[in-house]
């Protein structure tokens, strides 16, 4: 209810989005004058309009919303798919923070009943259909009213609305609560993966650069160790930082993840780029540095490990934007 109108309208467009995103190939909002009726659209095919759609009717009152209110909606969809500026939409929701009230709700569980309330009301609200005209129900488009399906109106109670933005991930950052519980990462892989590639590459390196001696491969280490040891924890926290990727990308805005990344290449840049005296102390610096680093301000802090710190170094040094040696 501390929504504006607009405000409303834009969680609406949210939900159907992220939540409903998955019955149409593309949602999209109207706004402002000569919106024809229509607040979000989903479109289930190609032809958006005049193809298969649904409707979502924004309404942001201080009460639940009336017949009186819903009435010139009705009409405005009505008369435009009748003049064919769009294909009636398969669905029509009213969505308002207090819902429909007693007397819409009886019409919108009765289409019949409704349908007889539109033609009988018709010319109390005619004038608020369009400004061009005042629209008349007879003739050919009174025939059209008349033959048309009005079990396509219903309407989205705020609970409901509330209850599937569960699952969007924007819900803890606009409705707070905390974010979902984060699966387990699990054990990596056995065989190196190709998207692992660079960053073990740089490893090797930095390993070579410790040794001052060739270390050709992962196999290699077992020579040493301590190394081979080292070897397999970053693994570890590299698959640690992934799933905390993948869990980011259902549970948090676009972009939170990625900027987790930032700061944290921000907090140890110095550090990389200070004299170490080879790359596998600039990688031991580095991580350690990744750990120390207070953050505050990301939603995923309250869910990261210190292993995930040190695996999104070694996804920074995927991407090259950190390097362990000089070469």
């Amino acid at each position: 209810m501390l929504y504006s109108a607009a405000q409303w309208e834009g969680f609406i467009n949210e939900w159907v989005h992220c939540c409903l995103k998955k019955n149409y190939i593309k949602v999209q909002q109207f706004s402002g004058p000569g919106d024809r009726g229509i607040d979000i659209a989903g479109f289930a095919d190609g032809e958006k309009l005049q193809g298969v759609w649904d409707n979502f009717q924004c309404k942001h009152y201080g009460h639940a919303l009336r017949p009186g209110d819903a009435r010139p909606e009705i009409g405005k969809i009505l008369w435009y798919s009748f003049k064919k500026d769009y294909k009636a939409p398969r669905q029509y929701f009213f969505v308002a923070p207090l819902g429909v009230g007693t007397g819409l709700a009886g019409y919108l569980a009765d289409s019949a009943k409704l349908k007889q309330d539109i033609i009988e009301k018709w010319n109390t609200f005619r004038q608020k259909i369009t400004d061009e005209q005042e629209i008349l129900l007879e003739g050919e488009f009174l025939a059209y009213v008349q033959a048309f399906d009005f079990s396509i109106f219903d309407s989205k109670t705020a609970l409901e609305i509330v209850d599937d933005h569960r699952q969007s991930p924007y819900h803890a950052a606009r409705f707070g609560g905390g974010l979902p519980p984060r699966p387990d990462a699990g054990k990596p892989p056995s065989e190196i993966a190709p998207a692992e590639s660079r960053y073990v590459g740089q490893l090797l390196e930095a390993y070579s650069d410790h040794k001052k001696q060739p270390v050709p491969s992962v196999s290699a280490l077992k020579t040493w160790p301590p190394l081979n040891d080292h070897f397999m924890r970053q693994r570890e926290a590299f698959y640690h930082a992934e799933s905390l990727r993948v869990f980011a990308r259902d549970s948090v805005p676009d972009g939170t993840f990625e900027s987790l990344q930032d700061d944290i290449h921000s907090h140890v840049i110095d550090v990389h780029d200070a004299d170490h005296a080879d790359g596998y102390e600039r990688v031991r610096m580095v991580t350690q540095a990744a750990r120390e680093v207070q953050l505050t301000s990301n939603p995923l802090i309250t869910c990261a490990k210190p292993k995930d710190r040190d695996g999104i170094c070694h996804q920074l040094a995927n991407e090259d934007r950190l390097r362990w040696t000089r070469k």
